[in-house]
């Protein structure tokens, strides 16, 4: 605004102001403010719970899986498990390792049946994983141990309609041999805890099992697991670890890290998340293109007052400012609106989404579809700064070729018939 003298300041906010015979060149300024601060509020609301989405997934897969495993080649068991998990927690930049069992099978309760993945571990180490020890809400983990416990989620429990005390049984698929075919193995187990993260998929099919008793269930060898988890301190620089597990245990195991395991999942939602970007720009650049007309239009009809400003002694200069500030107000109002607009939804999207699920009496974020059983949001500064700065700039490239309009215009010309 240092820019701009007392005068060129007054006369682009005269313009602004609606008056009867340019009333409508007011209505389409405003209709342009109005989009451009929806354009921006609907930017960083969207971009805010795109990043919350992926990040409260990545939280939620990587606290309750390991960020790499380490297999055997043949996919027989590892074995000398307990040496290879002393080695691998020598290595730089591993925070934990911990031997697991890992198996499909069927799990009833009540009459009701669903599959499930059973995941052995130690006590200690589950009880290390802050997602699970710290979202216990029946039970307790000091229950884990023995040969017949079991650590379920909150929505398998409710479809089995079970509760700490009760029993589930587990079928494996891989049955036992007898003279009248192949029996399926099926074993109970006591529900000593509930677990509930908050991610569908977990709540409703993982079901945890004492090592030892994995195990027997899954006829390993007391020596022999699936793998061995390995939690990274920085899963984004998995490769590294990657490389110096590589060079620790040889070509006698196999790397699976979280990458490879979810890379089409978090790719489809960067891509989404791109797309979205650039279909919710469009809204802004409208909004710019709305800029445009109205000051074309209110160039147009103030030609005479132009043209008396310019024999008064007004320059070109001091003409193409007050019509760039006039149509960058409108930008910069609306930016600002939207800024706060969003910021604001943002920060209390969930009460919104709670009130107008009550509302309208239908669920708006259904967790059996998107995973997640709240509606996440973060904001990004620098995201938030780069839609402002865009928005910025887009109003003020659209007030350019209106004000350049404006100073060319011949005050000869324009008096001539008046």
């Amino acid at each position: 605004m240092l820019l701009f003298d007392a005068f060129e300041r007054m006369m682009a906010m005269r313009y602004l102001r609606a008056r009867r015979q340019e009333g409508f060149i007011s209505v389409i300024a405003s209709f342009s403010l109005l989009g451009i601060a929806l354009g921006v509020a609907t930017l960083i609301i969207v971009m805010s719970v795109m990043n919350g989405f992926r990040a409260e997934l990545l939280g939620r897969i990587l606290g309750l899986n390991g960020h790499m495993t380490v297999y055997s080649v043949g996919g027989q068991g590892l074995a000398d498990f307990d040496r290879i998990t002393r080695e691998i927690r020598q290595i730089p930049g591993v925070v934990a390792a911990a031997p697991l069992i890992e198996g499909q099978v069927m799990a009833t309760g009540n009459g009701a049946a669903t599959g499930a993945l059973v995941r052995g571990l130690r006590s200690q180490d589950i009880g290390n994983r802050k997602l699970i020890a710290s979202h216990i809400v029946r039970g307790s983990l000091a229950d884990f141990e023995g040969e017949d416990a079991a650590l379920i989620g909150i929505r398998m429990a409710q479809k089995f309609g079970v509760a700490v005390g009760d029993s589930i049984s587990l079928i494996s698929p891989q049955g036992n041999a007898t003279a009248f075919g192949t029996m399926p193995r099926v074993r109970a187990y006591k529900v000593v805890a509930v677990f509930d993260v908050g991610m569908f998929e977990y709540d409703s099919s993982f079901v945890f099992l004492p090592l030892e008793a994995a195990q027997i269930f899954f006829r390993y060898t007391p020596e022999q697991v699936t793998g061995v988890e390995v939690m990274a301190g920085n899963p984004d620089r998995i490769w590294e670890l990657r490389r110096s597990l590589g060079q620790l245990l040889g070509p006698s195991v196999r790397l699976f890290d979280w990458q490879q395991a979810n890379s089409s999942f978090f790719n489809a939602v960067q891509v989404e998340r791109n797309v979205m970007f650039l279909i919710l720009t469009l809204i802004i650049l409208v909004a710019a293109f709305n800029i445009v007309s109205s000051m074309i239009m209110l160039v147009k009809d103030k030609a005479k007052d132009i043209a008396i400003l310019r024999t008064m002694g007004a320059t070109r200069g001091s003409v193409m400012r007050i019509f760039f500030l006039a149509g960058a107000s409108v930008g910069i109002i609306g930016t600002v609106a939207g800024f706060g607009l969003g910021m604001a939804f943002t920060g209390n999207i969930e009460t919104i989404r709670q009130w107008l699920q009550t509302l309208t009496g239908t669920p708006l974020f259904s967790p059996e579809i998107y995973f997640l059983s709240r509606l996440p949001a973060k904001v990004d500064p620098v995201e938030v700064a780069q839609v402002v700065i865009m928005a910025f700039g887009l109003s003020f490239l659209a007030t350019i070729y209106p004000a350049w309009r404006a100073a060319r215009l011949d005050p000869v010309e324009a008096l001539r018939y008046e």
